[in-house]
């Protein structure tokens, strides 16, 4: 039986120790060089980073909420939203109350103009502190309506209606803009409660992100008050609030049998977002009672 010889490739090159000697002091000498760079100077490995510290927290008014969430953070986007009757224009009118007596200049953007003076002042809140943004229905309707043989009474009122409201979203948006890059302000409240969700919807994501960006690393507290979660993954917490059935009556002397005065409620708090704490995220829900500022 014969035997194939065993192939050898002659074509390959031959290992130089001295080539493979010059080549690691080549490339040693160009890590040296990138690492002097001044680009690269300010680069650490994440191990080395400092682990951001929590920010200044402004009390809400209310002892039961601030033990939940802290506070409202400065230099972030804190939103507290529910449905009607939730709660939300009592722990607003609060936060501005104690803002404004620790002689923090506040800002009130009230896209839907429902803001009650008498009832801020029954809350306590300083009006000499505050400025107070009313986003009405001052111009023309940029919409034309034409009437026909087949149009309806309530066709051009609808249109009126919506241009309204996009009318007012669209002085919230650029009102907002100017005072966060104004600065100098404490808290700013942003007020969308009153605004239908299909309208507060169309706020692009990029708007939120550029307030969230405008208040980042100041001593401002932006504080979004809704009907529902819209600023998303922008809000660095987002409180959700809800009435509970039990509510305090009474009733007044002299007057029929059958009516009565609301006197307070149970508000249901409940975090639903935070990225301010260095824990794993949890549901934490807590109680507190709101009490009626105008009877009659």
């Amino acid at each position: 039986m014969s035997s194939l010889p065993c192939n050898t490739c002659n074509d390959a090159a031959p290992f130089f120790p001295a080539q493979f000697q010059d080549f690691q002091e080549k490339w040693a000498s160009i890590l040296k060089h990138i690492a002097r760079s001044e680009r690269l100077s300010e680069v650490r490995p994440a191990s080395g980073l400092e682990v951001r510290p929590r920010p200044e927290m402004l009390s809400t008014g209310i002892s039961e909420l601030d033990v939940l969430t802290g506070g409202i953070a400065r230099g972030c986007l804190v939103e507290i939203y529910g449905s009607a009757s939730s709660g939300k224009t009592s722990v607003l009118l609060a936060t501005i109350a104690a803002a404004t007596q620790r002689d923090e200049t506040c800002v009130l953007v009230d896209a839907s103009d429902s803001f009650d003076p008498a009832s801020g002042q029954a809350a306590g809140i300083d009006f000499g502190k505050l400025l107070w943004v009313r986003c009405g229905d001052f111009g023309k309707s940029s919409y034309v309506v034409r009437r026909s043989s087949s149009t309806t009474d309530d066709f051009p009122k609808t249109i009126r209606a919506q241009s309204k409201h996009e009318r007012r979203l669209e002085q919230v948006l650029k009102t907002t803009d100017l005072i966060l890059q104004s600065g100098g302000f404490g808290l700013v409240a942003l007020d969308l409660a009153g605004i239908p969700e299909k309208f507060v919807r169309r706020i692009p994501l990029a708007s939120w992100f550029r307030f969230q960006r405008a208040v980042d690393h100041t001593k401002t507290a932006l504080l979004v008050v809704s009907e529902f979660f819209c600023a998303q993954t922008c809000a660095a917490m987002a409180v959700k609030l809800c009435n509970e059935p039990s509510l305090v009556r009474h009733r007044p002397s002299g007057k029929s049998a059958h009516s009565e005065i609301l006197e307070a409620m149970t508000i249901q708090a409940e975090i639903v977002r935070s990225r301010l704490e260095r824990k794993p995220m949890q549901s934490v829900k807590t109680d507190f009672m709101t009490r009626t500022v105008r009877a009659g």
